[in-house]
């Protein structure tokens, strides 16, 4: 890949930095060692003709190089980890692309469910009746994942793509104390977001948001 552009969001609300999506494309360029640059729209300008054409959702991250543009931090994820064997070792590719799949496909969906009850509904009557059974599907998810940990450092022998994406899941229930109640993952996702990339990933992102922050009224 040569000339990246990631495409975020230029500002989000607090509850929400550090945790878009395009958190996990700048992590797979920043392990990979691929320079990138940041490309910013307001949230307003999401649902453009201009960005549809970008992406037909209206969403971020848009990854674009010389190779074509990418949408979708997942499949973003595995295209950077096809061309860094650290992130997709040649020996487990099947088995780094089976967890890819089970972040995004088993774990997120319970795990973003409760951060939209929580955070982004928990004052309508629904969320309130929906919460406890919310939390014992994230419960259940965590459980077994925990399971899995043990003994293990990461998801596979060493750290891969498939780590970005989890560790990524896992901080959209960063508001409660769910992951801190299971000792094993609250260790994982210590040491994931103690990796050099991430930190700078993370710092790039949160950049970004700093230079595009409303002025108070």
């Amino acid at each position: 890949m040569e000339k990246i552009a990631v495409w975020g969001f230029g500002w989000v609300p607090p509850f929400a930095q550090g945790l878009v999506r395009d958190l996990r494309v700048r992590w797979a360029l920043e392990e990979a060692g691929l320079a990138y640059e940041s490309r910013l729209i307001g949230i307003e300008e999401r649902n453009s003709d201009a960005y549809r054409r970008r992406h037909p959702f209206g969403l971020v991250p848009v990854l674009e190089s010389g190779d074509g543009t990418l949408i979708e931090s997942g499949a973003i994820v595995y295209a950077i980890a096809e061309q860094c064997e650290a992130l997709m070792p040649a020996g487990q590719r099947a088995e780094t692309l089976t967890w890819i799949f089970a972040a995004l496909s088993t774990v997120e969906p319970p795990l973003w469910n409760l951060f939209v009850i929580d955070v982004l509904n928990h004052d309508e009557e629904w969320a309130k009746l929906r919460r406890a059974g919310a939390v014992d599907e994230a419960k259940a998810r965590l459980a077994a994942l925990s399971e899995w940990l043990d003994g293990r450092n990461y998801l596979l022998s060493h750290f891969t793509a498939a780590d970005i994406l989890m560790t990524t899941v896992l901080r959209f229930i960063r508001h409660t104390d769910l992951v801190a109640g299971f000792p094993r993952l609250d260790t994982y996702v210590k040491r994931c977001e103690a990796r050099p990339a991430f930190e700078a990933a993370l710092r790039s992102q949160m950049a970004d948001y700093a230079r595009n922050e409303p002025v108070a009224a």
